[in-house]
Formats: structure tokens, sequence, C-alpha cells
């Protein structure tokens, strides 16, 4: 099997580490296959490929998008590094406002399941970092939403204090104010 699927802390969040396969010429992987994600529950179509540049310091989020076009996101760094970061905002959920936050590097290849009802964002934390995210939806940007990077009561620990973020995430509300959509169902 060219993945190692593992639950996160958050049932829901999935970090799959795929088989490389290295030799003189540099190296190869299988980013994505269809029957192994099915197999292992993530049992989505994807519809969007998005690719982001992002120098030491950027923080980019907490995003989301509401139903009914919620986004499901499968999210790698293909150059640098980046703390990845999912935060629970599924109402009624066990883990409501809880986070799990991972590395994603060119050099540990993890790639990070994020299913609709999170909020999602991410840090750089090498010169300069590149994602590639596939997403369950496209994007709707009267469906966007978004919460404060630093909301007090969800304390993500981000390693910094002033990270560079965008005009629009600045303004964000905190999870208790948040337009938020999601209900938990335990499957």
């Amino acid at each position: 099997m060219p993945f190692e699927f593992k639950k996160l802390e958050i049932p829901d969040l999935i970090q799959i580490k795929p088989k490389v396969f290295n030799d003189a010429r540099g190296f190869f992987l299988e980013s994505y296959k269809y029957s192994e994600f099915f197999a292992n529950g993530i049992k989505y179509q994807f519809v969007q490929d998005n690719f982001a540049r992002s120098s030491q310091g950027v923080l980019r989020g907490l995003h989301y998008q509401l139903n009914p076009k919620a986004q499901g996101k499968l999210i790698r760094c293909v150059r640098g590094a980046v703390f990845d970061v999912a935060v629970d905002i599924r109402k009624g959920s066990p883990w409501y406002g809880k986070w799990v936050g991972i590395e994603l590097s060119e050099t540990n290849h993890l790639i990070f399941w994020i299913p609709p009802g999170f909020a999602h964002g991410y840090l750089a934390i090498t010169p300069q970092a590149e994602v590639l995210y596939k997403t369950t939806n496209e994007y709707d940007p009267k469906l966007e939403r978004g919460i404060i990077w630093n909301d007090p009561i969800l304390a993500i620990r981000w390693g910094v204090s002033s990270p560079t973020i965008s005009p629009k995430d600045s303004i964000l509300p905190s999870l208790k104010d948040a337009e938020n959509n999601f209900v938990y169902q335990n499957d």
C-alpha cells in the first residue's frame, strides 16, 4: 500500500504518509489515489486544486466555507514547511472548538485531510512555503467565512505573536461570533 493513514486527536482529521521512492535521480510518490483514500474513509470527489506561496511568518486563515458548499481539503506542502491547523467548528461535536496542528513539509511529504466542518489555516515556517490542496467544492466568495487566528478561546499555539496576515483575515470574528451552519453527525 503506498499510503499510511493515521487518525489524529480529532478522529475525522487524517494524516496521510505516502510511500516515497528515492534514488539517485530524486524521488517519486503518489499524492492521491481514489481507491486508497476511499477505503480509508475519505469518500469525497475533489473538484478544485489551489496553490499558494507564502513567505516565512505569513499566516493564512482560519478559513471555511458554509454549507451547501462546504469544503473538505486535502493539503500538502511541496516547498518549505508550514504549521497547518484544523479547528472543529461542528456544533454538537465532542471536539467543538478543539484544534489539531501538524507540520507539513517538502521533506516529510505528509498530507492532511480536513473534512467539511473545520476551519483551516497555516503558518509558513520556512523562508518560502508552497502549499497545494484539493477541495471538495469550488470556491464561492458568498459562502466564505473565517475565525480570527488568535481567538483566545481556541488558544492555538502558532509559535509566533505577530504573524503577517491579510487585512481581510485581521478582522475575522472569534469562534463564538462566527457564522457557522455545521452540525456534528456521529456516523
